[in-house]
């Protein structure tokens, strides 16, 4: 212990350097995970420098330290409430608007809002437009429950568009056929922009923060035809016709 002190009063800048890498650790794990990957190498560096080759425990802890933040990256996703409302959606649908699954058209529009810094979308490179379900139809339906993490959020599972950012145009459009897998219930249109590591960056929806506006329904396919209905109520019909006709004969038999 003296002489490590000794060294410090021998050279001042010593602690300072140290805090200095300290904070390059600290700088690395911040990063993202492929960053934090590639500079496995370097933060082994890192440790040799500070502690000596000597140190081989402070390595491993560096090791395992790395890993582990590794794995909370992939088991948390991003928070929807901390994304920015930065973009402009509209569809063609009017409120209360019925639409058949695998017949009718979507349009769909989008831009940057314009009331947002210059620049706001600087690091958007893709984006997504999907289909997402209402409150409403959310109810006592586990498999399109709303989450905060959007790695486990339910509520957009069907996927309109998906293609790079464009900042340039002031919007963009698309007319998407409702697929005929789409089940009957109450939706709305939500865009999502990525930035270069995939990652959710801001989003825009065609309804307000509560979801309860301008939202519209679709009716899916439930496999039936109005033919096969007309035929199963012909069929009972007649059914009852041949049992009636049936009890009266045998009511004249036995008279």
């Amino acid at each position: 212990m003296k002489m490590s002190f000794d060294r410090r009063l021998k050279n001042p800048s010593l602690g300072t350097q140290r805090s200095d890498k300290y904070s390059k650790i600290r700088l690395i794990f911040l990063g993202s995970l492929e960053s934090k990957l590639s500079q496995l190498p370097l933060l082994l560096l890192i440790a040799f420098e500070v502690h000596g080759q000597s140190s081989m425990d402070v390595c491993g802890f560096l090791v395992v330290s790395l890993l582990l933040s590794c794995l909370v990256e992939t088991c948390y996703g991003v928070a929807f409430s901390s994304l920015q409302s930065t973009l402009v959606v509209a569809a063609s649908p009017t409120p209360g608007q019925a639409l058949k699954a695998g017949q009718d058209q979507i349009t769909v529009a989008w831009s940057f809002n314009q009331t947002h810094t210059s620049g706001t979308d600087s690091t958007y490179k893709t984006m997504k437009v999907k289909l997402c379900y209402a409150p409403i139809s959310q109810v006592d339906r586990s498999w399109r429950k709303t989450n905060d993490d959007l790695s486990k959020d339910k509520t957009c599972q069907f996927n309109i568009i998906s293609g790079p950012y464009n900042s340039t145009s002031g919007n963009n459009s698309f007319t998407w056929t409702i697929g005929k897998d789409i089940p009957t219930a109450t939706y709305f249109v939500r865009a999502y922009a990525y930035n270069a590591d995939g990652v959710e960056a801001a989003y825009g929806q065609t309804t307000n923060p509560q979801k309860t506006t301008d939202l519209f329904e679709v009716t899916g396919i439930t496999g039936r035809h109005v033919s096969i209905d007309v035929a199963s109520i012909c069929f009972s019909a007649f059914s009852i016709v041949v049992l009636f006709g049936f009890f009266y004969i045998e009511k004249r038999k036995a008279e």
